[in-house]
């Protein structure tokens, strides 16, 4: 599975370091150690692809899915999840289409997103695809510090509260778990490159799998011991909340679901570690799949079990909602896997902003010694750490920079709907539809391009009332903020 993890050279290499032997090597492998565009040679597959899109999406958005569903009653909540299942499905099925140009086995490689959207759309398209694309990332690396904070609170409050016998109320700030947070992404942010992930990616999605499966379980758990399944057709009922406020709340549970669902923003930048043959874009359509299914198969039992379990009463955040009551050690190791899972899902979304960054640079001032210069550390029994300054430097900044912005922002549930929906119809739906279109040349008014283009603008419609959904949340929030002084 990544037996020589080093060993699929990524776009990020300086271009004086990539050895142009495209000339010699026959399509497909000619040569042992390089691929047909004179890089090392790739050593991805469907399995370690379908690790770092779950990883990818299986993060934080799962344990809002249950406040989701509770604001949109039993028929529109997993009807909504399902549809978004399909959309991302057949989107991004699209999107790995677009990773070659023109010939899909021997066609030029694009490397990230934005250079699929320069060969097939080309123009102030680029641009803005780009500030798009890294913006989400950045909005991404934020709303996982404030998760992880969150956890780690959580798990701190449930020991407090158990030592005071449910006196003390255990109030704490949020600053020092971000804090933490920050100072391991910055250890694990000098991991050199994206195809170097694939171990941190598989610890991550089986921590996924792990804390899902026990919110799955204290749902169900507390369903029984209820005696009854909580919740209505639909929705949170008017009187617990004003009927203008079920309306904003159903447009940020909108949000919350596609924040659940998208990794498009990362997947050219995963089909590029994987092998060929067979074609880059069959192994991805085969990962595309087990992940989507296999996400979307939790998300159901996850938000219908939260719904369940709570009713009107579920909470933005699911594992938060059990109180701290037995089994509190239990709650505590799914808190911990949520931590040890955003630690990896951080790093999958963050390196390709890196290596954006870090080829800019290059291209830039490729004489610098200090942005080109890698030192050799030799690791007993690994191949020696190749340290540079510039890396080492730019990417503390980033940790930095998120960390403290997390420190100011902590509002999990309405961060999320707005990443969610700012990033999903572009990203998720506008783009790989428009590629796709121009790839196989489909013609305009046909009826497979009026059907694009109707589902295009259908996702359009729901990511504007996400985002208006919650902006309105974010507004609410701000009236009784504070920053730096957020306590749990």
């Amino acid at each position: 599975m990544g037996e020589n993890a080093a060993s699929t050279g990524k776009n990020q290499l300086p271009h004086h370091q990539v050895f142009d032997v495209s000339v010699d090597v026959p399509h497909h492998g000619g040569s042992k150690c390089f691929d047909d565009d004179g890089r090392l040679k790739r050593t991805g597959t469907v399995w370690t692809a379908s690790a770092h899109i779950i990883t990818a999406v299986i993060g934080s958005g799962v344990l809002s899915l249950a406040w989701a569903t509770a604001q949109l009653g039993w028929i529109a909540g997993p009807t909504v999840m399902f549809l978004f299942s399909l959309v991302t499905y057949y989107t991004s099925t699209l999107l790995s289409a677009c990773y070659r140009s023109g010939d899909p086995v021997t066609g030029k490689r694009n490397y990230t997103y934005t250079d699929a959207v320069r060969s097939n759309l080309g123009g102030v398209q680029v641009k803005f695809c780009g500030v798009i694309q890294y913006l989400n990332l950045f909005g991404v690396a934020i709303g996982y510090t404030i998760a992880s904070s969150i956890s780690m609170m959580a798990i701190k409050r449930s020991n407090c509260f158990h030592e005071s016998g449910g006196k003390n109320p255990c109030k704490m700030n949020s600053n020092p778990y971000m804090i933490a947070f920050g100072i391991t992404q910055i250890i694990f942010s000098q991991i050199p490159d994206f195809d170097q992930l694939w171990w941190l990616s598989i610890v991550a999605a089986v921590m996924s799998f792990t804390y899902s499966t026990i919110g799955l379980g204290l749902g169900i758990a507390q369903v029984a011991e209820n005696g009854k399944v909580s919740g209505s057709l639909t929705g949170i009922s008017i009187g617990t909340v004003t009927q203008t406020q079920k309306i904003w709340r159903s447009f940020q549970a909108l949000g919350d679901i596609a924040f659940a669902y998208s990794y498009s923003i990362i997947l050219i930048e995963i089909q590029d570690t994987v092998k060929s043959p067979p074609s880059e874009a069959k192994t991805m359509k085969k990962a595309s799949f087990i992940s989507v299914a296999v996400t979307t198969l939790f998300y159901m039992l996850c938000g219908c079990m939260g719904y369940a379990a709570f009713g009107d009463m579920s909470p933005g955040n699911l594992l938060t909602g059990f109180g701290f009551y037995n089994p509190y050690w239990l709650l505590d190791i799914a808190n911990a896997a949520i931590v040890i899972h955003l630690v990896g899902a951080y790093q999958v979304y963050c390196q390709p902003l890196f290596a954006f960054i870090e080829k800019k640079a290059i291209e830039r001032y490729p004489d610098s010694k200090f942005i080109t210069k890698e030192i050799q550390i030799p690791i007993p029994g690994c191949n020696p750490y190749k340290l540079n300054f510039f890396r080492l430097v730019w990417r503390t900044i980033f940790v930095i920079i998120t960390t403290v912005i997390s420190m100011l922002l902590p509002f999990f549930n309405d961060i999320v709907g707005l990443l969610g929906a700012l990033g999903f119809w572009p990203l998720t739906v506008y783009y790989p539809v428009e590629m796709y279109i121009v790839q196989k040349r489909i013609p305009k008014w046909s009826t497979r391009w009026l059907c694009l283009q109707i589902l295009s603008v259908a996702c359009l419609v729901i990511t504007i009332a996400a985002a208006a959904g919650s902006i309105a949340g974010v507004v609410l929030d701000l009236k009784s903020y504070k920053p730096f002084s957020t306590s749990y």
